[in-house]
């Protein structure tokens, strides 16, 4: 058994799509679990559409999301001829489920909408492609991962109910495999036990394909990428960067951990526990050996780059000028919790605290009003968060000189850097 996950930038287009067709020829007659993700920019369309919605623009919100729906319908129709009429009548399902809720008003917080509307995106990119394989002569089986994958009720980053999904598993997926090879299904998405939709963060396709190679025991993980492998950086915005042929579980972590967009991070853990490896491959050039992440550490890494944009820093001070210790960090940390909100850097003096995370608005007010019981809160914002892993002199040099530094911090692994 094999889980393959093909990431949006795979299936962005009616040529990407065939080459996944050509990718899965490759396995003919293995067992393969195909986890997908909405196809190109289409999670960032439907955050735009659940935005507007939330603001009050209905009108706006419909004409977006009529975008999106003429998109996919136009996907479908150069991709499909036989297979058109049925494909077309399970994209209406997914289309009314989200109109349905975009002409009502919201009365709920903003990550329910967030989870309702974006996790659309999947289930239309999943209907397409299984259609187009089967007109492709590739036997499928199609799977509404909601049926499955069961969350808690925390909105834009749900919380896995190992112990339901993993006999959901045993009792709705397994039995496809009866019929077919192949069973394709969504990534990032979930679903409570009221049935109603959640995600399991940004970039949660990652995670859901480890989820299920950790139950199904699966030989091996392989996300299909649009780079040659992991790099040192990103390339997009680094051009010098570096392939990295190999990685551990541990410094796959790390990575993640600060920021890095390899592999989301929570990723690693389900593959590490079962020992599955994972394999990060080139999805336009096959042959290409890519990056094998397992168990054994990796040597002679190069200097890892992570520049984190959209930065916010939290300046606390306690109020009766008492010492920052236990009981005012548990509390913060409480709140860190009940709010989903992930420190990136923490900084501690006697009677203040600095703490710099992802500038999201909602929480991060939400974070003041509860934490000005104690503290003095105040706010700054438009700051990058650079990290340099394996960092030597040279490279200290090359991309600090000449940054506006906020705040500082270094250990014998990391450096980091808040900077305007």
């Amino acid at each position: 058994m094999r889980v393959f996950k093909f990431g949006g930038a795979s299936v962005q287009d009616v040529d990407h799509v065939k080459h996944v067709g050509k990718i899965l020829e490759q396995y003919k007659g293995e067992k393969n679990l195909i986890i997908i993700s909405a196809i190109g920019k289409t999670t960032n369309a439907l955050e735009t559409v659940a935005e507007a919605f939330f603001a009050g623009r209905k009108e706006d919100a419909l004409r977006l999301f009529g975008d999106i729906r003429k998109q996919h319908l136009t996907l479908a129709k150069y991709l499909l001829v036989l297979e058109f009429n049925p494909c077309i009548a399970q994209l209406a399902d997914f289309f009314t489920e989200v109109e349905w809720l975009l002409h009502d008003k919201p009365v709920r917080e903003f990550s329910y909408y967030y989870d309702q509307i974006v996790s659309v995106g999947e289930l239309m990119s999943t209907c397409i492609i299984s259609y187009y394989l089967k007109e492709y002569k590739i036997n499928n089986e199609w799977l509404d991962v909601r049926d499955v994958l069961r969350t808690d009720n925390h909105f834009q980053e749900g919380v896995v109910d190992w112990d339901f999904t993993q006999k959901a598993v045993q009792s709705q997926l397994l039995p496809l495999f009866e019929k077919t090879d192949i069973v394709i299904t969504q990534g990032f998405i979930g679903s409570t036990d009221q049935c109603e939709n959640t995600t399991l963060g940004r970039e949660g396709s990652d995670f859901s394909a480890a989820i299920f190679a950790s139950i199904l025991e699966a030989d091996n993980l392989t996300i299909w990428k649009d780079v040659e492998g992991i790099m040192n950086a990103d390339p997009r915005r680094f051009p010098e960067a570096v392939y990295i042929p190999q990685l551990s579980y541990q410094e796959v972590i790390e990575m993640a951990y600060y920021g890095a967009q390899v592999i989301h991070p929570k990723t690693i853990k389900p593959l590490q526990n079962k020992n599955i490896p994972l394999h990060v491959k080139c999805f336009l050039d096959t042959g290409l050996p890519g990056t094998l992440i397992n168990q054994h550490p990796a040597k002679d890494l190069p200097p890892i780059l992570i520049d984190k944009q959209h930065q916010a820093l939290i300046h606390l001070r306690t109020l009766d000028f008492s010492f920052i210790e236990e009981k005012p960090m548990s509390r913060l940390y409480k709140i860190f919790r009940e709010l989903k909100i992930k420190p990136n850097l923490i900084q501690t003096g006697a009677i203040s605290l600095q703490v710099a995370v992802d500038d999201q608005t909602d929480k991060i007010e939400r974070f003041a009003i509860k934490a000005s019981e104690w503290f003095d809160v105040q706010l700054q914002k438009d700051l990058n968060l650079f990290t340099i892993r394996h960092y030597n002199e040279g490279v200290i040099s090359k991309y600090l000189l000449g940054k506006e530094q906020v705040l500082y911090q270094q250990n014998e692994s990391n450096l980091q850097v808040l900077y305007k």
